[in-house]
């Protein structure tokens, strides 16, 4: 047997250990989804036991192929656009109505995980699998979407797909892109069998898609903490990257009394540790993280002169995100002022928020509860195919408990039994919207 095969075949016993048999109902089957999720984790699998399915390549390809194969046997009807998103279609009694779309991605980061992505797509595929065993036909058609790229590590970028399907899209910047192997857009698509023309293309009529519902692990320990198979997300956080540089004179370490010295990184560091506090003082859900920090000139024996360092701000309401990043940049004039060097910024990234409507949230609510759960609610830090498509048509989603809170790493994982009360509480959804 095969290195590749012994892991899914020990994968999938990993599921299948603990798995309460008697969800399986209704058509959703807890087998059928471990020997999907199996079958995906052998394509692009790492020595580490990770992933690695970069967006447009012959990894990501694969496993959207082996989902199209899925599809086709689930009687979908399967077509894929100019920037290779899959949508597998099940048409609706009222041929008039537009369609319910729910969906995800298969890309990965590096030596990522095997259920980032993955699940929300075979969830909603388990939907299909469920109402074919039943006998059911949607009033309104409902498609299973695998949308490109969404991670980003191809361009540094991500929701290639998304973005492409509801046109948020600037060509002239697109084209420009060199991916981490430096090769160019148009190379990159072109090996996945792509075009630049078919990519721009594939911008959907927004008045085919009346919702869209993303399945989506945590990433996170709030569910595990509550013991909850799954959380209702009220919003997903748009983030801001603020670019934060210190200016003082950089010195000699031993000849410079600590008197007389205008030391950046001391200044950088009070900014640092002040802004912990603001996200409590702004927001609930707000969140500021200081990951990146280069000091200069960055010797032993010099006084550092220059810091530069990067805020990243969330938040799920853009009004208090945008309050949070006036207080940092308020705080870090402050602090420049009392150590009298120079402070200066620059906003990388501001995206807008998506809130989750009340009535959406009311309705994964009351899905939820259908199967015996709390209906408890949190908010995305993370960026996901439905921040980009919720900035155009209503959207929804659904967090799926995740162990330990792990996430773009061989150690991410997601019980059976919540991988199948995620699929469950779906279908009770997609059904209501269906309607």
């Amino acid at each position: 047997m095969s290195l590749t095969k012994d892991f899914s075949q020990k994968f999938y016993q990993r599921l299948m250990g603990d798995y309460d048999s008697s969800l399986s109902e209704a058509g959703i089957k807890g087998e059928r989804l471990a020997k999907r999720l199996a079958m995906l984790s052998e394509i692009g699998l790492t020595t580490e036991g990770g992933s690695s399915r970069m967006g447009f390549s012959k990894e990501e390809r694969a496993a959207k192929e082996l989902v199209k194969t899925w599809m086709k046997e689930a009687g979908l009807d399967v077509r894929e656009d100019g920037a290779g998103n899959v949508f597998g279609r099940v048409q609706g009694r009222d041929k008039g109505e537009p369609t319910i779309m729910s969906g995800s991605h298969v890309d990965t980061v590096p030596n990522g995980g095997h259920f980032d992505g993955t699940l929300g797509v075979l969830t909603a595929l388990e939907v299909v699998e469920a109402w074919k065993e039943t006998g059911y036909q949607p009033k309104k058609s409902y498609e299973v979407a695998i949308f490109t790229d969404e991670e980003g590590s191809r361009f540094d970028g991500g929701f290639s797909g998304s973005a492409a399907m509801v046109g948020d899209l600037n060509r002239e910047e697109q084209i420009k892109l060199i991916d981490v192997y430096g090769n160019s857009f148009q190379q990159v698509l072109e090996d996945d069998g792509l075009t630049v023309d078919g990519y721009f293309a594939s911008e959907r009529n927004k008045g085919e898609v009346v919702t869209f519902v993303e399945v989506h692990i945590e990433q996170g320990k709030q569910l595990e903490k509550r013991d909850l198979p799954v959380g209702v997300v009220t919003g997903i956080a748009g983030p801001c990257w603020l670019e934060v540089a210190f200016y003082g004179a950089a010195g000699h370490a031993g000849n410079t009394p600590m008197n007389d010295r205008s030391d950046a990184l001391i200044a950088a560091s009070q900014f640092i540790q002040q802004v912990e506090r603001l996200p409590r003082e702004t927001s609930p859900t707000a969140v500021a993280t200081v990951g990146k920090m280069q000091v200069h000139p960055n010797g032993i024996n010099v006084i550092p002169g220059k810091v530069t360092l990067t805020v990243d701000i969330r938040d799920i309401h853009k009004e208090t995100r945008d309050l949070l990043i006036d207080k940092i940049i308020q705080l870090g004039n402050a602090v420049a002022d009392e150590r009298a060097i120079q402070v200066d910024y620059h906003e990388n990234i501001r995206i807008k928020p998506v809130p989750i409507s009340f009535a959406m949230q009311g309705k994964v609510m009351k899905a939820v509860e259908e199967e015996a759960f709390s209906a408890y609610l949190l908010p995305s830090g993370a960026g996901h195919d439905a921040m980009i498509i919720g900035r155009h048509l209503p959207v929804a989603m659904l967090f799926v408990r995740s162990i330990d809170g792990i996430s773009h790493n061989p150690k991410e994982w997601t019980a059976l039994n919540d991988c199948v009360v995620a699929a469950k509480v779906l279908k009770n959804l997609i059904e209501d919207l269906t309607r």
